[in-house]
């Protein structure tokens, strides 16, 4: 299994993150992506990548810290992203039910990071909660689609994510397929090409069932394969082979 969207830089893993991290890999998950929140957090992220074999980072300003982002920060990432174990640019974009940054300036800055994932040639991580039509006219006029990516712990609709496969993302889906209330992404869930799909914990967030409200780690990743592969009628192995052969494909993992 991979991991495919993980928070182990989050202050909830400050007690025991090394150790948890290395139950994950224990359990079944051969691959672990971290994508950053802030410079801080970028760094931190390849911090693990460099301490864990198969724990791989990913850099930028989660649209949270958008109001944080300084003038010479794209310098700073771009320098992060030449390190072997950045495979990607995010976790960025918009998320318009909280809006703890101004939207205009969210914008501002989701552009700047297509811009970068543009230059270095890495795919993006993609937030995008309340908020999509704005996304993908970025990601469009912005040209996000030439480098692709993932919308990762979907929300939208069937439709919506039509808009996204066409463009040529994939679909990342986590603890909250496992949701009782989950019926617009049960449908999504079923629909999504098998090319297209990843599985994700967004730890420590998103615990699946009946684990939810709890702190959640790559270990529970197994209870989101076995809901999906039963949403999809098939097995979680072939499902395991399935969404592990994507992420090794979009994000160029070593095999």
């Amino acid at each position: 299994m991979v991991d495919s969207h993980a928070h182990y830089d989050n202050e909830r893993f400050e007690a025991d993150r090394d150790a948890v991290i290395r139950r994950s890999f224990e359990s079944g998950v051969t691959r672990i992506i971290n994508p950053g929140c802030d410079i801080g957090s970028s760094m931190a992220a390849i911090g693990l990548a460099e301490t864990h074999p198969g724990f791989f980072a990913a850099v930028g300003f989660h649209p949270h810290e958008a109001s944080a982002y300084l003038e010479g920060d794209m310098e700073r990432l771009k320098a992060l992203c030449s390190h072997p174990k950045v495979i990607a640019v995010g976790e960025i974009g918009l998320d318009y039910h909280y809006d703890y940054s101004p939207r205009q300036v969210q914008r501002e800055v989701f552009k700047r990071h297509i811009e970068l994932a543009r230059c270095v040639r890495k795919p993006l991580i993609l937030h995008d909660r309340e908020s999509h039509r704005d996304v993908m006219d970025l990601v469009r006029s912005e040209k996000g689609w030439e480098v692709g990516g993932v919308f990762h712990c979907w929300s939208g609709s069937r439709e919506m994510a039509d808009e996204a496969l066409e463009m040529g993302f994939h679909i990342g889906i986590g603890g909250s397929v496992t949701f009782r209330n989950a019926n617009r992404l049960l449908d999504v869930a079923a629909h999504v090409p098998d090319e297209r799909l990843l599985i994700e914990t967004d730890c420590p967030y998103m615990a699946p069932e009946p684990h939810r409200g709890q702190r959640n780690w790559s270990g529970l990743l197994s209870l989101v394969l076995e809901r999906l592969a039963a949403i999809r009628g098939t097995t979680a192995a072939a499902l395991d082979c399935i969404t592990t052969d994507n992420a090794v494909r979009l994000f160029k993992l070593p095999c």
